[in-house]
């Protein structure tokens, strides 16, 4: 079961549709191309045109598992105590003073362009069910840092 946004949902649901509507009807299009070229078993773009194919198919399928898995969190039930999914939490680097805002969410809704991080994060890990003013000490790849939590919101 993976839990997210109503957003994170919508958008999973538009690029399905979207991967069957357009890019499956160029995939099978790319296919009968390649084919009227001749020969099937010297034919490079063929195999081609069938891998890509395959890889398309494959990501449909895994895009239709995790919404078939999805759990859209209700927000208007979510508390900001503690930091949980989709949190909005606003800390401090205790070493550097830098401010960060993170948003945690689900794998699939993962952009840190946005400043959404994966729960599944070691940052996210560390953080879930801390509340504000507590400094927690996270193990990331480059050592440990150290947090304080300035804010929690939704």
């Amino acid at each position: 079961m993976t839990y997210m946004s109503q957003e994170g949902y919508d958008k999973l649901i538009a690029e399905l549709q979207y991967l069957e509507s357009v890019e499956r009807p160029k995939a099978s299009a790319a296919i009968a191309e390649a084919r009227d070229k001749g020969d099937l078993s010297e034919n490079s773009e063929y195999d081609a045109a069938k891998e890509a194919q395959g890889h398309l198919e494959d990501k449909i399928n895994r895009l239709k598992l995790t919404i078939a898995e999805a759990k859209i969190v209700d927000t208007s039930r979510l508390s900001t105590d503690a930091v949980q999914i989709l949190s909005k939490v606003e800390m401090t680097n205790m070493v550097t003073k830098a401010k960060m805002k993170y948003t945690i969410v689900s794998e699939n809704e993962a952009n840190l362009r946005e400043g959404k991080i994966s729960i599944k994060t070691p940052i996210a890990q560390g953080l879930l069910n801390k509340k504000v003013g507590d400094v927690v000490e996270i193990q990331i790849p480059r050592g440990t840092i150290k947090l304080r939590i300035d804010s929690i919101s939704i």
